[in-house]
């Protein structure tokens, strides 16, 4: 059986050596006294400034969902409309409703007719459709 040491001896039985030198802490009576540091005032900091960072980004995503779903209705209504002309990339077209409320889309601008004008829209080479004016 090993000698014991005495408890104010801090000795490291696996290295067999005294390591009190090598501790992060107050090993003796007159080491300075270890003071606990208050966090709480830190995490609450961080934690509001980490929720307000999670709440702009989701609004944000928001918005992006918002404009991506303006532009999918878009896109089916324009798909769904009556035209007979198959439209070029990079042009742009006007949208117009009928006396049914059926739309159709024309390449006679506004200014042009007295249809029930409802936006102008450009194909774009993705073959997706961008609305070129907010007047709806």
């Amino acid at each position: 059986m090993a000698e014991k040491k005495p408890d104010n001896i801090v000795y490291n039985e696996e290295s067999e050596k005294y390591d009190a030198f090598l501790k992060p802490y107050g090993t003796n009576l007159a080491a300075p006294v270890i003071h606990s540091i208050d966090t709480v005032a830190w995490k609450n900091n961080n934690i509001q400034t980490a929720n307000k960072l999670f709440n702009a980004e989701y609004e944000e995503l928001k918005h992006q969902y918002q404009q991506l779903m303006e532009r999918f209705q878009y896109n089916e209504i324009i798909y769904a409309s009556r035209f007979s002309f198959e439209p070029l990339v990079g042009e742009t077209y006007f949208l117009y409703k009928d006396k049914n409320d059926a739309y159709f889309l024309s390449l006679i601008s506004p200014e042009e007719c007295s249809f029930n004008y409802v936006g102008t829209f450009r194909l774009n080479s993705d073959k997706t459709w961008e609305r070129l004016n907010q007047d709806l």
